[in-house]
């Protein structure tokens, strides 16, 4: 296998919604779950994506997984890696953006990588350094309350500077604008300045197409999907990759089994497409703190509530509850043991289900799909058709259930009736 474009996504529906978007600009693409097992058969491709749970863990534990994924993606001859964040920049100040960016740009052998989490499509924006949620500053916006990395600060120089070791600059719009030779230009002067990374504006999907285009012959970048929208169609404009058919057909090849979804996130998006697909399809709710203090039996009644029901068709398990409730259970519990608790849970119930005849599964939140995709096993996806933006119908690899047809949903993506509309396109 050799491959032009190599990622390293921070966290598991995040990986999906990259490759989703290198999909959908025409290049090939695998989604891998972590470093993959050298006798896993993978096909072709231009593109692959090595997902890693590493957004929320210790920075030095975080730095050495992404270097590893590094490594191997180079030795499978790719020229440039991005490494994918969250498009809210998710992040604490002790990392892991900023740490894991300087490994990889020491690795790459020093100059300025240049960060960005624009992706117009989804309502994110960066101007001047700063980002905007459908126009909202990113720091007064509902995507603030992350439960483990809340956002308090729009300014995304000020934040990356928090977490690294060397400065960081801009590149503001106006460059942008100007062509991607504005663009090397800039990052040339800011590399004689000292800078080790800058924050890129884009407003525009042209902007990111700029943003790709100059970073063509550069080893290495920070972003979210939008810097994968704006490189991907930059290596089909320069003829480095050839232009394809659709090649998500056979990833939707029906299975047979059942259909559920299991919920973690507590986003304001999730809660919302839950109170739509209740008019539709048994839900349940779980009791968040019981799955603190009595998990083996809130799971166990849980999944007795399910086999009552999955013969006649999808069920809905939910542990999503509001910001606030989720605030009250991390003050008496603590934020980290609260939320191991829940997606350990959680993932147990979807393991569980899975083992009961559940072959389509959606499973909404970040942490909840990394852990039910660790759980799981599965070694890697190829990628479907989008059922949102950033959200594609995913056909396992190397699974030892089986075939499965599965979709990980970040908690802020999808329509009201998203549950539906998965949940139809996986017949």
């Amino acid at each position: 296998m050799s491959i032009l474009l190599g990622s390293i996504a921070d966290d598991y529906t995040g990986a999906s919604d990259l490759a989703n978007t290198l999909t959908k600009n025409g290049l090939s693409t695998v989604q891998t779950v972590g470093i993959p097992d050298p006798s896993l058969p993978l096909p072709d491709v231009d593109a692959v994506v090595v997902s890693l749970k590493i957004r929320s863990v210790v920075a030095d534990e975080a730095v050495v997984a992404a270097s590893r994924a590094e490594q191997w993606l180079r030795d499978r001859g790719a020229a440039h890696v991005l490494y994918k964040i969250c498009s809210t920049f998710d992040s604490t100040d002790a990392g892991n953006i900023g740490p894991v960016t300087e490994a990889l740009r020491d690795a790459a052998g020093g100059g300025v990588v240049l960060v960005t989490p624009a992706f117009p499509e989804t309502g994110r924006t960066v101007y001047l350094g700063h980002l905007f949620v459908n126009g909202q500053p990113l720091d007064e916006s509902p995507l603030k309350d992350h439960p483990l990395n809340p956002m308090r600060d729009a300014n995304l120089m000020r934040v990356l500077a928090r977490q690294s070791r060397g400065p960081i600059g801009l590149i503001d719009l106006a460059t942008v604008a100007t062509g991607p030779a504005a663009v090397r230009a800039r990052i040339e002067a800011l590399r004689a300045e000292g800078a080790t990374a800058a924050i890129a504006d884009a407003i525009f999907e042209r902007d990111l197409e700029i943003l790709g285009e100059a970073l063509l012959d550069a080893p290495v970048s920070t972003g979210a999907s939008g810097l994968g929208l704006g490189l991907a169609r930059a290596l089909v404009g320069s003829g480095r990759v050839p232009s394809r058919v659709d090649t998500t057909a056979d990833a939707v090849r029906p299975v047979g089994g059942h259909a559920a979804v299991v919920a973690g996130s507590c986003s304001s998006a999730t809660l919302r497409q839950l109170a739509i697909a209740e008019q539709a399809m048994p839900v349940l709710r779980l009791d968040p703190e019981r799955l603190l203090t009595a998990a083996p039996d809130e799971i166990s009644a849980a999944l007795s509530w399910a086999g009552e029901r999955m013969e006649t068709g999808p069920i809905i398990i939910a542990a999503s509850t509001t910001p606030d409730a989720v605030s009250d259970l991390q003050s008496r519990y603590g934020r980290e043991i609260s939320g191991r608790a829940i997606e350990a849970a959680t993932a147990t119930i979807a393991a569980e289900l899975v083992a009961r005849g559940v072959r389509r599964l959606i499973v909404a939140g970040g942490e909840t799909s990394g852990a039910t995709v660790d759980r799981l096993g599965i070694p890697a996806f190829l990628i479907g058709p989008e059922i949102a933006p950033g959200v594609p119908v995913l056909r396992t690899i190397g699974n030892s259930q089986g075939e499965m047809l599965m979709a990980l949903k970040s908690g802020n993506f999808g329509g009201d009736d998203f549950f539906a509309t998965a949940l139809a396109m996986m017949r």
